[in-house]
């Protein structure tokens, strides 16, 4: 169905493209390009979509016992999160539209509300865009996290295409998030295993 060229352009990673013990520095290349391109300081690539980078964010900013503000409307990358860091989740309650059936991300005041009932809580992981497409205001999120003196993490794997036009809503980075998480293969033009 695809003809032999789809086999003559695969290029292994492992002893051909790029790897961690044989670099041509490749993937150093494509992260810095990466980052130059959605404006981040630095861009990581990760495989497994966006999970494993979620786990990892999480487990940077909260460790076992410790408290981590969430989204109630999580992937089930985050609640595995839980379960293998060992963090204890303080879930922020996503606002549900009764007359568009479904739930926006959680607002700065709700955030507000959870950190001061929690001031030992390590930071918030905010999902926006959910995946029924709906933003939140990831800067006010930002102000009020960083008001608090915790990092602000954006699970934003439904948003790859958010940085490259005025007209969509704010990307993370541009809106003050500490960390943001994601997955060019769901909204951008990758592979599936790609995650940035």
């Amino acid at each position: 169905m695809l003809g032999i060229d789809v086999f003559r352009s695969d290029v292994l990673s492992l002893n051909g493209l790029d790897d961690r013990r044989q670099s041509q520095g490749v993937l150093e290349q494509a992260q810095e390009l990466m980052a130059d391109a959605v404006g981040a300081e630095h861009a990581f690539f990760s495989t497994c979509g966006s999970s494993l980078s979620v786990k990892t964010a999480m487990l940077s900013v909260a460790g076992p016992g410790e408290k981590l503000l969430l989204s109630r409307n999580a992937h089930k990358s985050v609640i595995a999160a839980v379960i293998i860091n060992g963090v204890q989740p303080i879930s922020v309650h996503p606002k549900f539209d009764r007359e568009r059936h479904m739930a926006h991300p959680p607002e700065a005041d709700d955030v507000r509300d959870r950190l001061r009932e929690h001031p030992d809580a390590k930071g918030m992981l905010l999902i926006t865009p959910t995946d029924w497409d709906t933003c939140a205001d990831i800067r006010a999120v930002a102000d009020v996290c960083h008001s608090f003196d915790v990092p602000l993490i954006v699970d934003e794997a439904w948003g790859a295409h958010l940085p490259f036009h005025p007209g969509l809503p704010a990307w993370g980075m541009d809106a003050d998030a500490d960390l943001v998480v994601t997955s060019v293969h769901k909204t951008g033009g990758a592979i599936e295993q790609s995650c940035g």
